[in-house]
Order: C-alpha cells, then structure tokens, then sequence
C-alpha cells in the first residue's frame, strides 16, 4: 500500500479482553498489508507472535512509529498523548471505553476506515498540551503536561480552599472553593463539562478557569486566550495539603504557599480522524443531543 506511515505502533489497555482481542486484529490486519509494526510492551504480551525486538516502551514507540494507535478509552489515549506529543508521531484512537471523545474507530468495523486513514486519506488535528508547574519559594519542585486539565483541589473530598488566580501576573481573582479546573478545548467535553464549564471547540486557542463550588455565587466560568499565563497562588490559611491533577492520572503535591503556573505546552499532539469525522457530529452522539424533546 502506498501510505505516507511506514512503521506503525500499537497501544492497548492492559488486561482488557476486548482491547486484546482488537489488538491482535490489528496487528494482523496491519501485517498483511505490509507495514513495520511495534507493540507498546506493556501491552504486546496480550498478542501472540509478537517478536521480543517489536516489544518497545512507550518512548521508544514515540520515536520509531510514524502512527500510534490506541486501543481503549479515552484515559488511555490521555495517557499515550502526554508522551506522544513529545514526538512528531499521528496518532488515532479505536474506542474501548465509555464515552470515546478522542477514539473515533469502531472496534467491531475498524478496517474500512483505518485502511483510508492508512492510504493518506484523513483529516488532521493539532491539539494543543498543557504544561504544569509547581513552585515553592521561587524553585521548581515539579511539573507535568496534561491533554484535558489541571486540577487544583484539596487531597480531600469537599474541602475549601483558599487561593488567588493571576493572569500573566495580572490579579483576577481570589478564591475559597473546592478547586479550580483549567482546561484545554479537547478536555473541555470532560471533567470541566461536569462542572459547569463551557464546550471550546478545538481549534480554538483558549482555555477554560471553571471554579468548583465556589462560596459565591458570583463566581462563574472564564475563558482566556491559551497564550496567557494562569498563576495560582495557594494561601498560607490553607491547613491541609493541596493537589495538582493532570487528567486525572499525574498528581504533583502542592502545599500552602506554593504557587502553580499552568501554561500551554510547546509540542501538540497529532490527532488523526477518518476522511467523514465532524466534531459536531461526536458531540452530538456522546451528550445525545440528537434525542427528540418531546
């Protein structure tokens, strides 16, 4: 076949029947047709004949594949985009989870359509990171990237903190609530949705600050052009100690005093779909806005 993809990398959900079998049906399916194939290793032992050099990690896989692909839900995609986007690599989903808002391919049909992809013919996407530091007393202490959000929060359900929110060192706002919630546009169809904040589509260069149970009801969503610089400055009142999360998976320890910048990350992830993909269709279908009102 002539494809502008050579060697393609395959990512699954570990211990996931399912997700195994669409693997093996893939690997299959991308060797008849004559393409270079790695395994992701922490999946490959789920396959059967998959030799011991096509087994790499993740990184590895990021830097020999042309096109990643990624079976499960869409944590799993969160998880392989924070390390993929590192990496010039494509990368499309075949939906094993719940709702798949990144994982376009339907594992019961995949070939059609993953054989257009394979032939050049798809539609491509830039999706842009966020990267998450923590600072105390004017030194790094850690930092992560995140696909969706980052999550300030108590590491204790339902308890208020206090911090205040700056703009490119611009005071915004101060706070005491459960959290704040800063998303990207592809994170804004997930935990931010939940929490009241607005759907940004995603060639949309914003992010969304939705506060979480704010003690007033003057406090709403806001959203700011993604080139800004969001500053969180966790008071000194705060008793408890505080969290980061990115996309749910990456937790950075934040205590009273700290501050955390969350700014947009130089590298993107390559977000591959099928020639007929629509964003609005996918809203449409994951939130069931196509359902009769009456």
């Amino acid at each position: 076949m002539d494809s502008p993809f050579k060697t393609i990398g395959l990512i699954g959900k570990p211990n996931h029947p399912g997700a195994a079998a669409t693997l093996q049906r893939l690997h299959t399916f991308l060797l008849a047709l004559g393409f270079a194939v790695i395994v992701e290793k922490r999946t490959g032992g789920q396959l059967v004949d998959v030799p011991n050099n096509k087994l790499v990690k993740l990184v590895d896989l990021g830097e020999q594949a042309d096109l990643a692909i990624v079976v499960g839900g869409d944590g799993n995609m969160l998880g392989a985009a924070r390390v993929l986007a590192r990496f010039d690599v494509a990368v499309i989903g075949v939906n094993r989870g719940n709702l798949g808002f990144l994982t376009d391919l339907n594992p019961e049909g995949f070939e059609p359509s993953l054989e257009q992809v394979l032939s050049g013919d798809f539609i491509e996407e830039k999706r842009f990171l966020l990267e998450v530091e923590v600072y105390r007393h004017n030194e790094l202490k850690s930092a992560n990237s995140a696909v969706n959000e980052a999550v300030l929060h108590a590491d204790k359900v339902a308890h208020m903190i206090e911090f205040e929110a700056f703009i490119n060192h611009d005071f915004v706002f101060s706070q005491r609530s459960d959290g704040l919630i800063v998303s990207t546009p592809t994170g804004s169809t997930a935990y931010s949705l939940s929490g009241g904040g607005p759907i940004l589509t995603p060639e949309l260069n914003a992010i969304s600050l939705v506060p979480m149970f704010p003690h007033t009801l003057s406090s709403r969503p806001l959203v700011v052009d993604a080139d800004n610089e969001v500053r969180l400055k966790l008071s000194l009142e705060n008793t408890d100690s505080l969290q980061v999360s990115c996309d749910s998976h990456v937790v950075l320890a934040v205590l009273p005093g700290d501050e955390v910048v969350i700014k947009k990350a130089d590298k993107k992830l390559r977000l591959i779909h099928p020639k007929n993909y629509s964003y609005y269709n996918v809203l449409r279908t994951k939130l069931n806005w196509g359902s009769r009102l009456y």
